[in-house]
């Protein structure tokens, strides 16, 4: 996974996003890519990320188009009416369960079946 360092995304406070395969991780966090075990367990949550976008489509732009669409009103309908205005509405979204589920387990992209973000 190609990783590219930057002041501007995502925006303040957050980590990384992965925008349709490529991490862009803020740069203020710059030092945790020195952390071998963060950045393995990091890597392989936004590597989760990837595989569920190449569950719609293997070409990124069509299934991650797909998958950032699905992502964002799963997230709207959580903040809205399943978890108000909290935090929660984002670790609770099917995608991010199954990514923290399984962000340690550096073999599990290796048995991951397709669409198991919906499986479990």
């Amino acid at each position: 996974m190609k990783i590219i360092l930057s002041s501007i995304i995502p925006f303040k406070g957050y980590l990384c996003i992965n925008l349709y395969g490529t991490l862009y991780w803020r740069k203020e966090y710059a030092n945790k890519l020195n952390d071998e075990s963060y950045k393995k367990g990091v890597i392989n949550h936004e590597a989760i990320h990837t595989a569920q976008m190449e569950d719609f489509c293997k070409w990124k732009p069509i299934g991650g188009t797909i998958f950032y669409i699905i992502y964002f009103f799963e997230w709207l309908f959580r903040v809205l009416f399943v978890h108000p205005f909290s935090h929660e509405a984002y670790r609770s979204i099917s995608f991010e369960r199954e990514a923290y589920a399984h962000e340690k387990d550096l073999g599990y992209l290796a048995i991951r079946g397709r669409f198991a973000q919906w499986k479990s």
